[in-house]
């Protein structure tokens, strides 16, 4: 890009940040209007509550900030890399979007959006494709090198189905080929795909994968959006309701960068709320199956026994484990021990046990609770470089 371009693009900055949701709604419907067959690919539950609007709003303000050095976004480049090789997304896919978000833009900015500025972001844009599709390249490369690895879809036979809460089931997914399956990093999502008779479409999902790698099977375990008619909630309900035992399902290979750190951290704290301990469920059982001397302090919120998944199973690890210790928060406990406390996780009931520079600490939850930990640790002076967090959906975090 010449200076003159660069500047061009810094330029719509102010506007991004004003009315950037206005222009990704607007590319969205246009897109999908010219191209529908996108509607397969694009999880059209998040286009309905605009999670997906929101992020691609905010990964455009981003790029047009860093332009003069993009390489500064490498961390949400690799986490986008990442969910588009889930979801089979390919370089000529870019090139659709880039003709709709250029047009999107003159169309949105009317006489503001001059050729020269058309020309500068056409240019942005394809340099910011080149980047992405490359990356993607680079982790394709990677899934199909390793033993049991993929790229696409591929047919997975559901074997088991647990029931592990009154909301929580998990499903043992074994590869219909009867073929080697890819390891993974604990911590990392699949991509599942089903049809949908309400929506007449293939509708992809991210579940995390909740077990440690084995070899054999993947298992996720998929809480049901009880009374959800909306798009988002389809999948999970449909998982629930009918796909048994002996069903096919379309699974791509494990992606994800929210994974157990490969470190001589002393401890590893896991925070949790309702079914986002189910990537640090795979965490956990991989540290206690090392059989390491690493400490490990589990802590985790939901709103009762009746909905607390693997409950039972936590607590035999415990025992076989010394050096894991739970600390659980209901919003009305059954009874009271030392390590159950009434309300919503707060940490600062149990600072003296979890605080320590030489620990890690891992969240998963709803946007507003990774929000509230994240900055009470740091409040505390913990380091930024040892909280990793993961929200599911889109990325609307900046933290």
């Amino acid at each position: 890009m010449t200076t003159e371009q660069k500047e061009l693009v810094k330029s719509t900055v102010p506007i991004l940040r004003a009315h950037g949701v206005v222009l990704t709604k607007h590319f969205y419907q246009r897109m999908f209007i010219h191209n529908p067959e996108l509607k397969h690919v694009f999880n059209m539950g998040n286009q309905q509550n605009e999670k997906q609007q929101t992020a691609l709003a905010m990964a455009v303000l981003a790029y047009a900030e860093h332009i003069e050095d993009p390489s500064v976004l490498f961390p949400v480049v690799d986490s986008i890399g990442h969910k588009h090789t889930s979801l089979d997304i390919r370089p000529e896919h870019y090139a659709i979007v880039g003709k709709h978000l250029i047009a999107s833009i003159k169309e949105v900015l009317g006489e503001l959006a001059t050729d020269d500025l058309l020309g500068a972001w056409a240019v942005a844009y394809q340099e910011l494709a080149d980047l992405m599709s490359g990356h993607e390249q680079n982790i394709y490369n990677q899934k199909v090198n390793e033993k049991g690895g993929w790229t696409g879809w591929r047919p997975f036979v559901v074997k088991e189905k647990v029931v592990e809460s009154s909301e929580i089931t998990s499903f043992y997914l074994y590869p219909a080929d009867q073929g080697p399956i890819a390891d993974f990093k604990p911590g990392q999502y699949l991509s599942l795909r089903l049809f949908l008779p309400e929506l007449n479409l293939l509708q992809p999902r991210q579940y995390s994968i909740s077990c440690a790698p084995n070899g054999r099977y993947y298992r996720i375990s998929v809480k049901k959006e009880a009374g959800s008619q909306h798009p988002d909630g389809l999948i999970s309900n449909r998982l629930h309701q009918v796909i048994q035992a002996g069903d096919v399902v379309d699974l791509s290979s494990p992606s994800g960068v929210f994974v157990l750190q490969d470190t001589q951290a002393k401890t590893k704290v896991f925070i949790s709320g309702g079914v986002g301990q189910t990537p640090l469920l795979a965490m956990l059982e991989s540290i206690t199956q090392q059989e390491k001397e690493t400490a490990v302090k589990w802590i985790h919120g939901c709103r009762g026994e009746e909905v607390h998944a693997f409950k039972q199973y936590v607590a035999a690890l415990e025992k076989d484990y010394p050096q894991l210790k739970q600390h659980i928060f209901y919003d009305n406990p059954a009874e009271s021990t030392p390590a159950t406390y009434k309300g919503w996780v707060e940490l600062a009931q149990i600072e003296d046990d979890i605080l320590s520079q030489e620990a890690e600490y891992y969240i998963c939850g709803p946007r507003g609770f990774i929000e509230k930990h994240y900055q009470y640790l740091v409040e505390q002076k913990v380091d930024k470089t040892t909280i990793f967090f993961e929200e599911f959906g889109p990325a609307s975090l900046a933290l």
